[in-house]
């Protein structure tokens, strides 16, 4: 495994419960990170914390919802309370509500942002504080392919993810002279419960628009946001990188 220098540091991973947010936070931990585990499934955010300690790692759980300002505030604050200081922002949670804009809910819309694209104002603005006073922080937003090239019913979700480039784009000018770094990860097509379960045909079918003709691991993602909150990748910032097998070429 590379070896990072990432001991003591404390991390806030929403959307830690499951999938990608959980590899992210495991693999954080297995480099020295203390984590604060944040999902909206409790037992399953237990689950993670369990499997943290069992290989000696530092974790706790707070549930919150990222929507909302207060919650994600709390968290933060609760953060500092516990171990000092916040270093690393991992804003990964996110839903989908799929549906043709001629059909879409306005619901469908405004949960879908509201999750996606103001959790992660929300989680920039309450750990920015912290990380401005002690001039250090590396902050990473997952975004995805589809906020780059869209898709057919997912207009709320392209939107979000298209949303929180600009947003990482804008922060990491804002706070870049604090040596706080801000970048974004867009994963493309990625092993899931969710792609697991699809028909071998459909699978086959979503892989020929690979170069790579495969799916990415959650590893994929978990050893990219590992390398961009170490020195590293200090002199990173501002920028969008996709992890999808070479399906989306900029």
């Amino acid at each position: 495994m590379q070896s990072y220098n990432l001991n003591n540091k404390v991390a806030i991973v929403t959307g830690a419960s499951h999938g990608i947010g959980s590899v992210i936070a495991k693999e954080l931990a297995k480099h020295g990170v203390k984590i604060i585990l944040n999902g909206r499934n409790f037992k399953s955010l237990n689950e993670v914390k369990e499997e943290i300690i069992s290989f000696n790692g530092v974790a706790e759980v707070m549930e919150g919802d990222v929507s909302c300002i207060d919650s994600f505030s709390k968290i933060a604050n609760d953060t500092v309370k516990i171990f000092g200081h916040i270093d690393i922002l991992i804003n990964n949670a996110g839903i989908t509500k799929d549906n043709i804009i001629i059909k879409m809910k306005e619901s469908e819309w405004d949960d879908v942002l509201n999750i996606n694209l103001k959790g992660c104002y929300n989680g920039i603005k309450s750990v920015s504080k912290n990380m401005v006073k002690n001039k250090y922080g590396r902050i990473i937003n997952i975004t995805s392919i589809i906020g780059q090239i869209g898709n057919q019913g997912q207009a709320n979700y392209a939107a979000s993810k298209a949303g929180i480039i600009g947003l990482t784009k804008s922060t990491a000018k804002e706070l870049g002279s604090r040596n706080i770094t801000v970048n974004a990860i867009a994963p493309g097509y990625i092993s899931t419960k969710m792609t697991q379960n699809l028909k071998d045909e459909i699978k086959n079918e979503m892989k020929s628009s690979i170069p790579l003709r495969k799916f990415g691991s959650p590893y994929d993602i978990a050893n990219l946001v590992c390398f961009l909150v170490s020195d590293n990748a200090s002199y990173i910032t501002g920028q969008t990188i996709n992890v999808d097998g070479g399906m989306v070429m900029i």
